[in-house]
């Protein structure tokens, strides 16, 4: 089952740790990708965040959905 799911609305200065630490409260994050724009290096305000299980993923949308 895939465990990866699309984290909107972030802001410009999230970092890769930043991300991981919010989401390691809700289980194991195996992967975490900010998307940045080709040109400028500059991060789009969306990432996908990779975690161990499908229990886990589903924490962790229902522990941040709405959140800042």
């Amino acid at each position: 089952m895939n465990t990866k799911m699309y984290v909107g609305n972030l802001s410009y200065d999230a970092t890769d740790q930043d991300l991981r630490e919010l989401f390691e409260a809700h289980g194991t994050v195996t992967d975490v990708f900010i998307v940045k724009d080709r040109e400028s290096g500059r991060a789009r305000g969306f990432a996908f965040v990779s975690m161990g299980t499908p229990e886990e993923m589903n924490a962790a949308i229902k522990g941040l959905n709405g959140e800042e």
